[in-house]
């Protein structure tokens, strides 16, 4: 006997909801977002600029282990118009060289904050990024600071630089002291002997990052200093700035630093 259609809805209607509940279950999970950051009041923009980063689901790469999971691509949006289009300027934002590879995308967010480069001045969308790591543990890092021109009610690059990470290679803000709102960059030399080259930028009239110091480094590649580059050549970058001299007390990295001594300019701790 053949059951009636009339009874056998139920059943068909059960299964359609089984199946959309597994569809759902195999379905990704949403991108979460990670940081968002009101941009209107500190900028006093003339719309509602937001900025907001997503990251989507670990990732196996396969690179070190196959077992190794790493944290999904995030996703840089400025955007006045609640998400619906952002700003096109951070695809592929480590990129080097038009280059497009496993590298190019960021997975991490190393920092991001308003910073005021001066007391009272104008503020600065700082951002601090990192790719996948590779096999060796290297990594591309990139450092951008963004302002807002009111004029065209867009935020524009004032400083952007890519780095490595294998070679104590550094991109560093400076929140405090005499050398607040700088940025200075530790970058290994090509050539013997290997030290660094040490780049300090600056904003200028028009609010744009630019060179005030490039000099090679007294700090040499793996000489047993285990000071960071930059806080060991601090001494040697405020006196060439004329903020420090001979004589003076040390400028000291954050911490405990036993002993501080200069060995041909390059500052030690122990």
């Amino acid at each position: 006997m053949t059951m009636p259609a009339r009874y056998a809805l139920p059943t068909f209607a059960v299964a359609i909801a089984l199946a959309a509940s597994a569809a759902a279950a195999d379905a990704p999970a949403p991108d979460k977002v990670i940081a968002s950051i009101n941009l209107a009041k500190s900028f006093a923009t003339r719309t509602p600029w937001r900025f907001v980063t997503t990251q989507g689901r670990d990732v196996n790469i396969e690179i070190v282990d196959p077992r190794d999971m790493q944290p999904g691509e995030i996703k840089l949006c400025l955007t006045n118009d609640s998400g619906k289009t952002c700003q096109a300027d951070f695809h592929h934002a480590l990129s080097i060289g038009g280059e497009v590879n496993l590298y190019s995308d960021p997975h991490f967010l190393d920092k991001a904050e308003i910073v005021y480069p001066r007391e009272g001045g104008r503020p600065f969308l700082l951002l601090q990024i990192s790719s996948l790591p590779s096999g060796d543990g290297d990594s591309i890092n990139g450092t951008r600071m963004l302002k807002y021109g009111r004029a065209s009610d867009r935020f524009i690059d004032a400083y952007r630089h890519l780095t490595g990470h294998n070679n104590n290679q550094e991109i560093r803000y400076m929140a405090s002291g005499p050398l607040r709102g700088a940025i200075i960059s530790a970058e290994p030399t090509g050539n013997a002997p290997f030290g660094y080259w040490i780049t300090v930028n600056r904003a200028g009239p028009a609010a744009t990052y630019h060179p005030v110091l490039r000099y090679r480094s007294a700090t040499r590649y793996d000489d047993g200093n285990p000071l960071r580059v930059i806080d060991s050549e601090m001494p040697a970058i405020q006196q060439r700035l004329g903020l420090w001299r001979p004589g003076r007390p040390l400028p000291l990295p954050p911490g405990a630093c036993a002993k501080p001594q200069l060995r041909k300019m390059e500052l030690w701790c122990s």
